[in-house]
């Protein structure tokens, strides 16, 4: 009787130690579970997407990674009719969200937009499509807008830079590219030793040893990484800028021969004031044809559509 009670017990123990073991797996699995998982924010992106060339409204646009994005235009905003829908990289919009749409940029990106007319400045994330009206060169969410001042006109002067280190990091986590997501493990100990295997039998009389213990396999060390940072989110914190008197204008087209540039400036003089101005780009210097400027955004839609309706299909509005 003692010696079944001994066994007994002695079971229990072993039960205990392998409930032991899978507890520790579990916690292991876990744990690894975290390790893997993205920097804080990554669980609000979207898929990257860039996406190939597409027509919409007769007029072509051609996505691309810009990191060097620095452009002035007309910003409007949408909320309401499309809160809930899905967003071209697949997220669900939500107008409370600091969020936008661009036509070409990639998603996400992170920009700065600084409202020309009052200096705000805020960062938001591009994770739609849009907008498609002549002029116009980034939607914005309606929290965004609210925050930029941009509801009540539904339209503002505005610049708009992509944030070069930020938009690289968020493109990193998106794609699943985060660098050293799971830190390699690093051990300072020397190797061990190889120990010969050694063979032993028992005397005559000699009692039979005792069986080893059960032992439990202890699990691999998880290398353990730094603490990630989180992703460089728009926060809603918004800065100021001094800003200077700015104006719209149509820009018609833009040559490297000034004679191409006249030339196109004699044929639009009856619209209204046209110019030709200078500007070097990436290394290369162009000729721009301009009109205005306007006295409003309503003038320079209505100027730019009939521009197009003329055949000059890639006007632009610009503010300068």
């Amino acid at each position: 009787m003692l010696r079944f009670s001994a066994r007994l017990v002695g079971g229990l123990a072993l039960a205990a130690l392998l409930g032991l073991s899978a507890c520790t797996e579990v916690q292991f699995a876990a744990q690894t579970a975290k390790s893997l998982a993205g920097p804080p924010g990554s669980e609000k992106l979207g898929r990257y997407k860039v996406g190939n060339p597409y027509q919409i409204g007769g007029k072509w646009y051609y996505p691309k990674a810009d990191l060097d994005y620095d452009e002035t235009g007309i910003a409007s905003w949408y909320g309401p009719g499309f809160h809930g829908r899905d967003t071209a990289n697949g997220e669900r919009y939500d107008q409370n969200d600091l969020t936008a749409a661009h036509p070409t940029l990639p998603m996400p990106t992170l920009v700065e937009v600084t409202n020309l007319e009052n200096g705000r400045v805020l960062n938001v994330r591009i994770n739609d499509r849009g907008p498609y009206k002549n002029g116009r060169i980034i939607d914005l969410s309606k929290r965004a807008a609210e925050l930029l001042d941009i509801t009540r006109n539904g339209t503002a002067k505005v610049r708009v830079r992509v944030l070069r280190d930020e938009s690289l990091q968020l493109a990193a986590v998106a794609q699943g590219k985060s660098p050293e997501m799971l830190a390699q493990a690093r051990s300072d100990a020397p190797p061990a030793v190889p120990v010969a295997s050694v063979s032993a039998e028992p005397l005559p009389g000699t009692p039979e040893p005792p069986q080893p213990r059960a032992r439990v396999q202890a699990p691999p060390a998880v290398a353990r990484s730094a603490p990630q940072e989180p992703l460089p989110l728009p926060d809603g914190q918004l800065t100021r800028t001094a800003v200077l008197p700015s104006s719209i204008f149509i820009q018609a087209g833009a040559f490297t021969e000034p004679v191409n540039a006249q030339r196109l400036a004699g044929r639009l003089d009856p619209l209204g004031p046209v110019s030709v101005s200078p500007a070097s780009v990436n290394g290369t210097r162009f000729y721009r044809v301009q009109l205005g400027p306007l006295a409003s955004v309503d003038e320079a839609d209505m100027l730019l559509s009939r521009l197009i309706g003329y055949g000059f299909s890639d006007s632009q509005v610009v503010v300068r």
